[in-house]
């Protein structure tokens, strides 16, 4: 199972760490994705980790702005989300894939977590 957590409300150009903590497996192999629904519009990737040496994707959106990191000690995956925009609002998901490698296509992934609500706004 997985937890996706840390969603709120937070000002343009505020900050926000989400978190994506598993249960009942460990992450170690895992790659492990985030991705984002926002109201009327179809799902999309932001960011994904792979398993095996750290490394990272970035939707071009994101770039720049979020950090995806792991700590396999925690079973924990984050999002840490800077300089947020009013365009950055969704339900966030984070995914995991038992694979060693990058996984960015949605469609690969197994394990879905609930969504956590970001919403950014003055």
């Amino acid at each position: 199972q997985l937890q996706a957590s840390g969603g709120g409300l937070v000002q343009p150009g505020g900050s926000l760490r989400l978190s994506c903590a598993a249960s009942g497996f460990t992450l170690d192999y895992y790659a492990i994705g985030w991705f984002r629904q926002a109201p009327g519009k179809e799902r999309e990737g932001v960011s994904c980790i792979s398993s095996s040496d750290g490394s990272t994707y970035y939707a071009d959106s994101v770039k720049g702005r979020f950090t995806i990191s792991r700590d396999n000690a925690k079973n924990t995956v984050y999002l840490q989300m800077n300089s947020l925009k009013p365009e950055d609002t969704a339900v966030y998901y984070c995914a995991a894939v038992l694979s060693r490698v990058l996984v960015v296509a949605e469609l690969w992934y197994d394990y879905w977590g609930q969504g956590t609500q970001v919403t950014v706004s003055s």
